[in-house]
């Protein structure tokens, strides 16, 4: 294992980063937060602001780059979510999911037959909205996660 336990995060639409703070702080925990453009992040060592060019994929390109077997990775990006698992990280979607090995084939295969089928015409709709209960399972996810990567 290479490195100290830390958290990076997609963060340019991540719905939970109050609770990744939280969770880094309890478990002094570094957090690397990737962006295109600035926005407001705790003051607190542990946790670092990471703007990146506004090129295409930039942030994700970071994230990639920097994932390993010692990171823990939150994103909805289900393709950077295939490029960290292939680095041995640990990848948690803003709801709590965890992206695996062998559940990630299945996921890029539904956003291809999804991006199909807009491409086509077709009215699909959004996301279902966040919810409390995500928030929850997230931090639960979250706890877990990390403390199966401290160990």
């Amino acid at each position: 294992m290479t490195g100290q336990v830390r958290i990076l995060v997609d963060g340019d639409a991540c719905p939970v980063k109050d609770e990744i703070y939280k969770v880094a702080f309890r478990l002094h925990v570094p957090v690397a937060v990737v962006s295109n453009s600035p926005f407001r992040i705790p003051a607190h060592p542990l946790i670092e602001r990471v703007v990146v060019s506004d090129g295409f994929d930039a942030a994700d390109d970071w994230i990639a780059e920097a994932a390993n077997d010692k990171a823990l990775v939150v994103t909805a990006d289900i393709l950077l979510a295939d490029r960290c698992l292939k680095a041995g990280a640990t990848v948690l979607a803003p709801t709590g999911k965890p992206f695996t090995t062998s559940s990630i084939g299945s996921a890029i295969a539904t956003r291809a037959i999804m991006a199909d089928l807009r491409a086509g015409g077709e009215q699909l709709g959004g996301p279902a909205a966040f919810s409390k209960a995500d928030r929850s399972r997230f931090l639960q996810a979250l706890d877990s996660a990390l403390m199966r990567l401290r160990r």
